[in-house]
């Protein structure tokens, strides 16, 4: 899997933990809709770190504890 996947892999699975829909979390977040959106369908390939910084803070959450998940285990980094 590539980190990207596994990134929007993470934003779905703490939607459903936390019971927030996609607009609840981009306004809590401070990020477009059409953006999160974009990312999450795969029409947009690529997020900011800062991006997943303002879903971090949002949720209360540190950036650490975002990728300190499973779905990171077996990542495969391009060159």
């Amino acid at each position: 899997m590539d980190l990207s996947t596994a990134i929007k892999i993470r934003i779905n699975n703490l939607i459903k933990e936390k019971n927030l829909t996609v607009s609840k979390l981009s306004t809590l977040a401070g990020i477009s809709r059409s953006t999160l959106c974009k990312f999450l369908s795969g029409k947009r390939k690529i997020i900011r770190l800062d991006m997943i910084e303002y879903i971090c803070e949002a949720l209360n959450m540190k950036l650490v504890d975002f990728f300190d998940d499973e779905v990171f285990d077996n990542i495969n980094i391009k060159d």
